[in-house]
């Protein structure tokens, strides 16, 4: 049950508040239940006012690309924010590339090459936003955020803002110490030149992996489970005869085992219960519970 909340605004308030809001367009599964208000903010003045006006009880959740999320069908009795206007700027100074945490990872690899910096090629294989890749260490081929971050600001629920270091983020693998309560506004990663050329080589070869071994253009939510220690999710879930698998209109990828396709009108259900018939499958043959990589919110 979705209760009624309303905040107030000030004179020169830029963003956009929606109460009773439907969530499954703005994830990639393209299903799941609605927001109790959902809240565009453009601007930082405009995110610490409305922060504060939070009950400590209610949820706070911070929506990035909705690549990695699934809303449950009884929807999410909380706070949604998504980071628009303000923090979607990028720029190069001083050797440091200042981006905004609402930049789309994929923006970020493409600035880079246009100003020839590398080791940020990476970023073009991930279905993200900055903040969102901070805050789970994304990463992929080799590569992932702690390898090239130096820092990034923070508010917290009080409006209260900080600076984290990398060694403040304790990045370990699909982790750091950011916490649900912390919204991440922007970040500085470091500016390395590189050949143009070879820059753009590797962005093509991460692009043409991605496309050959999983199935973009699908509603999906991205890698469903974090790989164990030395060992990949994907292939424990095809030994465990899962590739196919079903529940409803949610199939396991053919394709990519480690990915989870809603092909028509899979309900969030029907998703995390064939998750969960996997996680089971791979435990009776393995004994390895696998930990979910997708961001589950909300309740039945």
């Amino acid at each position: 049950m979705i209760e009624s909340f309303n905040f107030k605004t000030h004179e020169n308030f830029m963003s956009k508040i929606k109460y009773d809001f439907e969530l499954s367009k703005y994830t990639w599964f393209q299903t799941g239940g609605k927001a109790l208000c959902y809240c565009l903010i453009n601007n930082s003045i405009d995110l610490q006012y409305i922060l504060k006006q939070i009950p400590k009880e209610k949820p706070l959740f911070i929506l990035g690309a909705g690549s990695n999320l699934l809303v449950r069908d009884g929807g999410f009795n909380g706070i949604v924010i998504k980071l628009g206007k303000d923090f979607r700027k990028i720029s190069n100074e001083k050797n440091k590339i200042i981006v905004g945490a609402s930049v789309l990872d994929s923006v970020l690899s493409k600035f880079a090459l246009n100003n020839s910096i590398k080791n940020l090629e990476f970023f073009s294989g991930i279905p993200g936003t900055v903040g969102g890749a901070i805050k789970m260490n994304a990463g992929c081929f080799g590569y992932e955020t702690k390898d090239c971050i130096e820092k990034f600001s923070v508010i917290n629920r009080l409006g209260i803002k900080k600076i984290y270091s990398k060694k403040d983020a304790n990045f370990n693998y699909r982790t750091s110490s950011v916490t649900d309560d912390l919204i991440i506004e922007s970040a500085v990663f470091v500016s390395k030149k590189g050949d143009k050329d070879q820059i753009n080589s590797k962005m093509i070869d991460i692009i043409n992996q991605r496309e050959r071994s999983q199935p973009l253009k699908t509603k999906t939510g991205g890698s469903t489970f974090k790989n164990p220690k030395n060992l990949f999710a994907a292939k424990l879930i095809e030994e465990s005869n899962c590739k196919g698998l079903s529940y409803g209109d949610a199939i396991v990828s053919e394709k990519h085992s480690n990915f989870i396709i809603n092909t028509g009108n899979a309900s969030a259900n029907d998703i995390e219960s064939l998750g969960e018939k996997v996680r089971e499958r791979v435990y009776r043959k393995f004994n390895i519970l696998l930990d979910w990589e997708i961001k589950i919110i909300g309740t039945n």
